[in-house]
């Protein structure tokens, strides 16, 4: 067999079984593989066998395939086999031979989308078993039928559009399978949509499943949620269909402004309170509810000058509630007319309607209420004379009905009285005591005393205001001075024994304590004639202290260099003279060193007087011991000598306020001293000249003052001077 025959014989077997039917083969055909077709030249390969076309899900089965023959042997002299899958591999026993005549059969049905494909090979055998030929290759192509339906890969899609949106936006996108060969309109898909529940308002690319809009008119207001039936067939539409669903959900969009159901409302409230709801507006929009485009807000365009309402939205049911933020006075006003306006928290679109309603108006009638009465000063704060009798005034605490449309009798009443002090007449208010205030009252704080007053009218229910009283209780002078020691001793001698310091006790306070005025009995006219009662500073007795220690401190010369000068507490850098006008403002010899007015014919030993003083001379004094109490300061002033050390204990000592010094001979000592100026004077300083930056020296003078003084160190004398820290001292 030649070459040309071997080819008619493939291509028969392919036309034997067309893609779209069964072939109608009586008996298979034969096949010469191993034949070679004559060449001239050199020898050719053995001819290979095209291949051979069977139908997927053929069902008359065994069914002849093919028959391949060998031309080197005599029929029944040659045996036939094949291998590969299908044979004698997965899937087992698809296919067979007849091994004496080299018949090819199917013997089970094909599925192409499970093998397309089988490739096996043939041999040829002699009886002995030996090879007669080359093995030679056989494929066997299985053909598609459109066996397999297209499948949508999901049974519902989902999408999403604004509504309005304009035409052409896209929505979603269908999408199918199809298992058949992809290379045939068998798996050759096309989309379409059967149903969309009203207008044509989409459309679906037949090639790509995209779903888009077609026209305008996309309303959710009107249709929020379109259903769409969709379907997909094979065979480029005309094959075989399946069916899905498209939900399209339309997404809102702020189209319509909130409207009020009504242009006017009604509504009642009470006077006198706040915080209180009045009533709601009622609103409607066709937006979606919950969102932005559908929530409220509400404003108060006229009505309410002086800010009482306020209108808040309700999540839930988007009415506006009104209420009351300032307590309303139906005397003040009856009535309230309001406008109202109403808008979305979200803007409206430039293409909505506008609405017909988005303003109202609202009348609050005011009720009028019982309200309580209103004390006209409150507290009130009042005074009286500590020890007051049994009926005195104190006050009228009156209040007034803020109920002008309501006539009202007003009453009065005790809520607090921890005393039971106080006595209140019930019709006008007016309080009086009704016994005497025990000034040890522990209800007295700080000099005052408080009670509560209650005003009520008569309306039903009643209404009561609380007012309080606070009452001064004032100090009176109704306590005797005591002296304090209330004894004591004195030499008839003056030139000997000391005075005695007597000082004071008042249980009363300020103004009617301290300071205190002694004097000796008028009634014992004698006494004058022996005896005398001097006036003592406590800051005149510190001077003359200081002005005795510089005496002291010139004797024995110790100043020297870098010290304080007592006399004038300048300190001395040695005399470097002064300007021109300074040295005729004043004589530089008063501010010289002490030490160096020996130079000046003063005597030697003596040491330089004052020129403020007499002139005369002092005698030294001997130190002595610094005194333990206040008795013994007498006998220290007529000594009158003191180191540092103890000028300060004795200032710390004597810090105490006026006290009385009763001493002949220590006030005629104090008089007849010429180096020092009277107990009772200030000093005096030298004149400085006009126009010095240094300022004036008369600090000592300044203090002086008994209210720079510090008395608090009295209390460290015993409790008969506490009671002076207390009224000297600070507050």
């Amino acid at each position: 067999m030649d070459a040309a025959l071997l080819l008619a014989l493939g291509l028969l077997a392919q036309s034997l079984c067309p893609s779209a039917g069964v072939p109608r083969l009586r008996r298979p055909r034969t096949l010469y593989p191993w034949r070679r077709a004559p060449t001239l030249g050199r020898v050719r390969r053995a001819w290979v066998i095209p291949p051979i076309s069977v139908s997927e899900n053929h069902k008359r089965l065994p069914f002849p395939l093919v028959q391949i023959k060998s031309d080197k042997q005599q029929l029944g002299s040659v045996i036939y086999s094949i291998q590969g899958p299908g044979v004698d591999e997965e899937p087992r026993g698809v296919f067979s031979i007849d091994k004496f005549t080299g018949k090819v059969s199917l013997n089970a049905m094909l599925d192409r989308e499970k093998t397309d494909r089988f490739r096996l090979r043939a041999f040829a055998l002699d009886l002995g078993g030996s090879t007669l030929e080359e093995p030679t290759d056989l494929e066997i192509v299985v053909v598609d039928q459109n066996d397999n339906r297209p499948v949508f890969r999901q049974e519902v899609f989902t999408g999403r559009v604004l509504e309005g949106a304009v035409p052409g936006t896209y929505v979603t996108r269908a999408e199918a399978t199809d298992a058949d060969d992809p290379e045939t309109d068998n798996a050759a898909l096309r989309y379409s949509i059967l149903e969309q529940g009203g207008p044509q308002l989409f459309s679906i690319d037949p090639l790509t499943g995209e779903i888009r809009t077609v026209q305008v008119g996309l309303d959710r207001e009107v249709v929020a949620v379109y259903n769409l039936t969709l379907q997909v067939a094979d065979m480029s539409g005309d094959g075989l269909t399946a069916t899905a669903s498209a939900i399209i959900t339309l997404e809102d969009i702020n189209d319509n402004a909130p409207e009020f159901t009504g242009d006017q409302f009604f509504m009642e409230a009470a006077e006198a309170v706040s915080g209180v709801d009045v009533g709601r507006l009622e609103v409607e929009d066709r937006d979606l509810p919950g969102s932005p485009n559908w929530a409220a807000r509400f404003t108060i365009l006229e009505g309410d000058p002086d800010g009482q309402f306020t209108i808040r939205t309700d999540p839930r049911t988007n009415e506006g509630v009104l209420s009351v933020v300032k307590p309303l006075d139906y005397e003040s006003r009856e009535r309230y007319d309001l406008k109202v306006a109403v808008q979305n928290e979200a803007p409206l679109q430039a293409a909505a309607p506008k609405a017909e309603r988005g303003q109202a108006r609202v009348s609050v009638q005011v009720r009028d209420v019982n309200e309580a009465p209103v004390f006209q000063e409150n507290p009130l704060r009042t005074s009286l004379a500590e020890g007051a009798a049994p009926g005195t005034p104190v006050a009228t605490f009156s209040a007034w009905d803020p109920d002008t449309q309501q006539p009202q009798r007003l009453s009065y009443s005790k809520d607090y009285d921890p005393e039971d002090w106080l006595q209140v007449d019930g019709a006008t208010g007016r309080v009086q005591t009704q016994r005497v205030l025990s000034p040890s009252s522990p209800f007295l704080k700080d000099g005052w005393y408080r009670a509560i007053i209650l005003a009520r009218d008569d309306a039903s229910p009643p209404s009561t205001a609380t007012g309080t009283l606070s009452i001064e209780i004032l100090e009176v002078n109704d306590h005797a001075p005591e002296l304090s020691p209330p004894w004591g001793s004195l030499c008839s001698t003056p030139d000997r024994g000391s005075g005695l310091l007597l000082g004071a006790t008042d249980e009363d306070l300020p103004p009617h304590g301290a300071p205190f005025h002694f004097q000796l009995s008028p009634r014992v006219p004698e006494l004058a004639r022996n005896w005398s009662l001097s006036q003592v500073n406590v800051l005149a007795l510190l001077v003359a202290l200081l002005a005795r220690f510089r005496q002291q401190s010139w004797d024995k010369r110790l100043l020297h260099g870098l010290q304080d000068d007592l006399r004038d507490n300048i300190l001395n850098y040695d005399e470097q003279g002064g300007g021109e006008e300074d040295q005729d403002a004043y004589d530089m010899d008063q501010l010289r060193h002490p030490a160096d007015l020996v130079d000046f014919g003063a005597p030697s030993g003596r040491p330089p007087l004052r020129r403020d003083a007499p002139f005369g001379r002092a005698r030294p004094q001997a130190t002595r011991a610094l005194p333990t109490s206040p008795a013994d300061i007498a006998d220290f002033i007529h000594d009158f000598q003191a180191s540092p050390h103890q000028v300060a204990e004795v200032t710390k000592l004597a810090c105490a306020g006026p006290e009385t010094l009763a001493s002949p001979q220590g006030l005629e000592a104090a008089d007849s001293d010429p180096s020092v100026p009277p107990y009772d004077t200030a000093l005096i300083y030298d004149y400085e000249g006009d126009g010095s930056v240094a300022g004036t020296l008369s600090s000592i003078l300044s203090s002086l003052d008994d209210e720079d003084q510090d008395y608090s160190c009295l209390r460290e004398w015993g409790p008969r001077f506490s009671r002076l820290a207390d009224l000297y001292g600070p507050p």
